[in-house]
């Protein structure tokens, strides 16, 4: 199976270097991790994000502390209140630790939800402008730079976009 990639992978790369020639022989690349972690606009997405998961962690951290401290003010009582109404007061902790759990997963799901749409939008915003880019530069193709083995350090336009983006959308509501 990791040969099949391997395969596909020199494939591919194969592909864009040999279709590149039919493009006036002028590929670029970039890397849109940077882009989305360096431009104004990315960097505050990701900062918002971290912000929210910290207030979310934190707001999770506290009841779970307090569950903790519930079952711990329980656990001595247990030979005073009768077996039933200890029970109860178990079952009740239970639901609570389980409310906390889906809660916290459903957090997370929504952070992650809320990232993959701003990376969408930023994604969005960056394409006409690299549209324009590589219409004025007479750029024929650009590629992710992940799927580059071996390239030009002056053929890599990344700190060039990021400019460009953080003039036009310096950033994203």
């Amino acid at each position: 199976m990791n040969i099949f990639k391997n395969k596909i992978f020199l494939f591919t790369t194969i592909f864009f270097f040999y279709f590149s020639n039919s493009f006036s022989g002028n590929t670029h690349f970039i890397d849109f991790n940077k882009v989305l972690n360096k431009s104004k606009a990315g960097s505050q997405i990701q900062a918002n994000l971290k912000k929210k998961f910290e207030n979310e962690s934190n707001k999770f951290k506290l009841q779970e502390k307090n569950i903790r401290k519930e079952e711990a003010d329980l656990i001595p009582k247990k030979k005073i209140l009768t077996k039933e109404e200890y029970q109860k007061k178990i079952d009740v902790l239970r639901k609570k630790v389980a409310k906390l759990q889906g809660d916290r997963k459903k957090a997370l799901e929504d952070i992650a939800k809320s990232r993959s749409n701003a990376k969408k939008s930023l994604l969005k915003s960056i394409n006409p402008i690299m549209k324009k880019y590589m219409e004025d530069n007479k750029i024929g193709l650009v590629v992710e730079k992940k799927a580059v083995v071996l390239g030009d350090t002056t053929l890599e336009i990344t700190d060039k976009i990021i400019e460009l983006l953080n003039q036009k959308v310096p950033s994203l509501n």
